[in-house]
């Protein structure tokens, strides 16, 4: 008996030499009362206002406005003035000035013209030749062919606003990407988190157990066997607290990739920060219906679609207009009055007997260049329509899926609840045996391990069904909160 109590006493110093250095592991828990939740809603506020690609695809809508501005610029009233004067041997060859303010008009494609011509001198043109005073005319071009209800610069215009649509509906893809991803990598970070508590928490039983049985078997009332037992239980758990401490803090670097500053400086998530306990909202029949029939009218991808519809329809349009034969008329009223004071001799005033008048007509035999373009358009068109229709059903597809997965994580999250339950009566039965004498400690922390990773498995679909919940949303082309990047 003496030598047993040696060989207990000797168990137990070194079991307690070998664990002193990891008493520190008790008093991990320091430092909880100034834990901070970081909320989903806290992420939306810093991704959706400050994350550089949400910023950058902000731009997108704005660079296709300038595009807008562009083509405005056909619509630009136009000012130009000419000089080109000759003088040899005492003669002025010519001395020739010309100046014309065209301003283009929306309507029928017409072209307003204001000029003032000086061409004199002993070579002038006949043709062009004016007094010294000049001729001032006003006048218009009018395309009655082709390019009367559409023309180039019309043509530009209306397509440049339909890319305003398709920048915008880009625009909130990018976005709803970026939340999507951002979202994904809070709940990895809330399984790490959890998986963390929860090995932590063993790890703790693990070693208060292991005090009992040391104190204890100095005691004899336990054997020295169950000091190893308790021993390696405790080790292995802090080994796995170790590995999973690497896994924390890497979720915790790839979740403040999403995090900047509003001076577009990044910031990091504070170790103190600990996530939300997730929402148990489930996802009904109605709320489905909904998501699909606004998928159908809103989804970017079906925007995107439907803009480069319009500006197709645009292109045909106008190509269909370019069939026509071009013929023109261009008149102006001409006048040498250079001052509009109101006694100005009625020799000077506008009259409909000086005038400048001319048509211009072409027409290709056969149109082969126009005909290939315009069936080049209605091939696209083709194209497109196949290509919405199978994007369109792909969505759904991709929303019903990410429906039933849901279902099935709220199914599965249930029985997995119920499983843990279970588990714990059998801890307690099992524990209230030990009390008796008649459980091992190897039962126990058995139960104890299958209860630690049965809590795992929970917090892994919790995190599966929070990151299903976000997939829903984005496959159906919005975020759950539907929210938008603010302009600034």
């Amino acid at each position: 008996m003496k030598h047993l109590n040696i060989k207990t006493l000797i168990w137990c110093l070194l079991f307690f030499l070998a664990t002193a250095s990891n008493k520190s592991f008790a008093q991990q828990k320091t430092g909880s009362d100034s834990a901070r939740v970081f909320t989903l809603k806290d992420l939306e506020e810093i991704v959706f206002f400050n994350h550089p690609i949400v910023k950058q695809a902000g731009l997108l809508s704005e660079e296709a406005r300038a595009k807008v501005m562009q083509a405005w610029g056909s619509f630009d009233p136009a000012l130009k003035s000419h000089f080109d004067r000759k003088t040899f041997g005492n003669t002025e060859y010519y001395n020739n000035w010309s100046n014309e303010l065209k301003v283009p008009l929306w309507l029928a494609g017409a072209d307003l013209k204001i000029g003032y011509d000086r061409f004199v001198g002993k070579y002038t043109n006949p043709e062009t030749q004016t007094g010294v005073p000049g001729l001032t005319g006003i006048g218009l071009a009018i395309p009655i062919g082709q390019g009367f209800l559409i023309d180039a610069r019309r043509n530009t215009l209306r397509q440049s606003k339909a890319m305003v649509n398709y920048a915008e509906a880009e625009q909130i893809k990018q976005i709803n990407k970026v939340w999507f991803d951002a979202v994904k990598d809070y709940w990895d970070w809330f399984y790490a988190h959890r998986q963390y508590a929860l090995i932590r928490e063993g790890a703790d039983l693990a070693f208060t157990r292991f005090q009992a049985v040391k104190n204890q078997t100095l005691l004899g009332d336990k054997p020295p066997i169950d000091s190893v037992e308790a021993a390696i239980t405790f080790q292995e758990r802090s080994l796995q607290l170790e590995k999973i401490k690497v896994e924390l803090l890497n979720t915790r670097l790839v979740l403040s990739n999403h995090l900047w500053s509003e001076k577009s400086e990044p910031m990091e998530l504070p170790e103190y920060s600990i996530p939300q306990n997730p929402d148990q909202n489930t996802a009904d029949r109605e709320q489905i219906d909904t998501l699909l029939s606004n998928a159908a009218s809103d989804h970017p991808e079906l925007l995107m679609l439907k803009s480069k519809g319009l500006q197709l329809q645009l292109e045909r349009n106008y190509r269909r207009e370019m069939l026509k034969p071009k013929l023109s008329v261009s008149g102006s009223l001409l006048t040498s009055r250079t001052a509009f004071g109101p006694q100005v001799s009625d020799n000077y005033q506008l009259q409909w007997s000086n005038y400048k008048v001319g048509v211009d007509f072409s027409f290709p035999l056969f149109l082969r260049e126009q005909r290939g373009k315009l069936r080049e358009i209605k091939v696209k068109q083709m194209a497109l329509d196949y290509d919405m229709q199978q994007t369109g059903r792909e969505i759904n597809t991709s929303i019903l899926n990410a429906y039933n997965k849901l279902k099935a994580y709220e199914v599965q999250l249930a029985i997995q609840s119920g499983s843990i339950d279970n588990q714990q009566v059998l801890l307690r039965g099992e524990l209230a045996k030990f009390e008796l004498g008649e459980s091992t400690l190897f039962l126990i922390n058995s139960r104890e391990t299958k209860l630690i990773d049965m809590r795992l498995k929970l917090a892994e679909l919790v995190s599966s069904y929070q990151k299903s919940v976000a997939e829903l949303y984005y496959t159906a082309g919005t975020s759950q909160n539907n929210i938008r990047v603010a302009r600034k």
